[in-house]
């Protein structure tokens, strides 16, 4: 819904952006957080966590498992709608002209793969992830995500309407594999024999379906 409300905005502050009305400093922060949404930049972050934090490791698979189905959902829909982004689309034309067809594939290249943004979708899944591994970061880590998807839009790289929807799919992913629903079972079995071999320690966390339930 907050997709759709926005597509009224979406050009407006796509100019507004590429006549760089954004403060400078405001801008180095955006662009700062886009790590929390790249690939490389989740890749530090978890090998950090696994390393200190051993106690934690058997949350490693779904936490990693629900960010790569994120990213690989939202480049599954960019192949399914084409839609210009904003520094590839005149944007003195209506919002409507940015949608340019159904099931283009790889045929519209990244110049038309706006919809929705995988930095949105795949940051989100990571910070409900984080979240559930570490709850005293409950405001942090949506926050970082949230300023990922401003660099989205400040970049040009998407309408505010594709960071939306990428919040949308990114909860979605996020919030399934948490409750099970989206989780395999192997996965589920993966964790609990990780759990089962760690090495008892003064930091010892719960067995991975109480810390489940204790999430939800």
């Amino acid at each position: 819904m907050a997709g759709l409300a926005a597509l009224s905005v979406d050009v407006p502050l796509a100019r507004w952006c590429a006549r760089g009305n954004c403060p400078g400093d405001l801008a180095k922060l955006f662009d700062l957080a886009e790590s929390f949404a790249h690939g490389a930049g989740i890749a530090v972050i978890v090998l950090a966590i696994y390393l200190l934090h051993p106690a934690g490791r058997w949350r490693m698979p779904r936490l990693v498992a629900m960010t790569l189905a994120a990213g690989l959902a939202a480049n599954l829909v960019k192949l399914c709608i084409a839609r210009a982004r904003p520094r590839a689309f005149d944007l003195e034309l209506s919002v409507w002209d940015t949608f340019q067809g159904w099931f283009p594939l790889t045929s519209a290249g990244s110049a038309g793969q706006s919809l929705p943004s995988a930095h949105t979708t795949t940051a989100v899944a990571f910070a409900i992830g984080l979240v559930w591994a570490y709850p005293r970061g409950r405001w942090l880590f949506p926050t970082l995500a949230l300023l990922a998807a401003c660099q989205r839009i400040h970049a040009q790289a998407h309408f505010l309407s594709d960071v939306c929807w990428g919040i949308g799919l990114g909860s979605f992913i996020g919030f399934g594999f948490l409750r099970g629903w989206l989780c395999p079972r192997w996965l589920e079995r993966w964790e609990a024999s990780i759990w089962r071999d760690s090495e008892p320690n003064d930091d010892a966390e719960t067995e991975p379906a109480d810390a489940r339930r204790q999430a939800a």
